[in-house]
């Protein structure tokens, strides 16, 4: 049931310990056993773990008191802007993580400002608040005089330490209390693609956000941007590994084995709905951007 899913993001410039909380979550509910816990967990990229940022965003399934929590890590760099507005537009809810010795940077309040033009429910924290040389009061009036620059008003600003787990299940708690239920969908089945891989047996794998119908393996789906179709081999969740399932349904984020063999076949911002016609959504979910190579020289 779609009223007991929380859909949220973790939004934070690099280095501000947002892979450091997905992990207390993880541990807090249970997702991860303790002993098979190892820091950045979500990073599964080796440049990942040597730099110790984020640069593959990565979705996770949670469960914690009856209540199935979807949260996307998202990378906090700017050159992933366009990855992180396809995440944002996946979940009805945000994290806005601040390091206490650091404040309030430049990305976390681009990251802000597109959350809220997407009527995301904004939950700001500031981290780090058990290093000695943290500045929790002043962090705070940065945040405050953020979301005023926006005329936003934050009900709690709340103070944590990702290292040590220290106010991290009453930030849990919040996000489930404020952050709203996903809405009913349509019939039409429309997935939003918010992130894709390859993997060498299933083929492109898009990451989805399910907004209307249901969708099941075996069934033919069909791109409505890129106008493309083809067999889906399997859905699941995440959790944190792939998991298969029989279906998703609105309200859901998992994956689509879409079979098809290259990458570039479907892009990021997309829409899957069904291939039948009779069943086909025409409408495709908003916010797509062609993508446009570029090199860094």
């Amino acid at each position: 049931m779609s009223k007991n899913i929380r859909n949220f993001v973790i939004i934070a410039h690099i280095d501000h310990g947002k892979s450091t909380l997905a992990d207390r979550f993880l541990e807090l509910t249970g997702t991860v056993e303790k002993r098979n816990m190892q820091e950045q967990y979500l990073d599964s990229m080796e440049l990942e773990r040597e730099r110790g940022i984020t640069i593959k965003m990565q979705p996770v399934r949670m469960t914690y008191n009856d209540m199935t929590l979807n949260l996307i890590d998202t990378p906090g760099h700017v050159d992933f802007s366009y990855e992180v507005s396809r995440a944002l537009a996946a979940v009805e809810g945000a994290v806005l993580l601040v390091d206490a010795t650091r404040g309030v940077q430049a990305q976390t309040l681009a990251h802000l400002r597109v959350a809220k033009q997407l009527g995301l429910t904004i939950v700001p924290a500031i981290n780090k608040v058990d290093l000695s040389h943290s500045r929790a009061g002043e962090v705070e009036q940065e945040i405050l005089d953020a979301f005023d620059a926006m005329d936003m008003i934050p009900d709690v600003i709340y103070r944590i330490s990702a290292k040590t787990g220290e106010g991290v299940e009453e930030l849990l708690k919040a996000v489930i209390e404020a952050v709203p239920a996903p809405k009913e969908g349509g019939d039409q089945l429309r997935a939003l693609v918010f992130d894709s891989l390859y993997d060498s047996y299933k083929g492109v794998v898009a990451h989805v956000r399910i907004f209307d119908g249901v969708v099941s393996s075996g069934e033919r789906m069909h791109t409505i941007l890129s106008d493309r179709s083809s067999v889906i081999k399997e859905v699941g969740v995440f959790s944190p590994e792939s998991t298969p399932t029989d279906t998703l349904s609105a309200g859901s984020i998992g994956y689509i084995a879409t079979g098809f063999k290259d990458i570039s076949l479907i892009n990021i911002g997309d829409t899957i709905t069904h291939d039948d016609k009779t069943k086909r959504a025409t409408e495709a979910l908003p916010g797509y951007q062609e993508p446009v190579p570029v090199v860094f020289a």
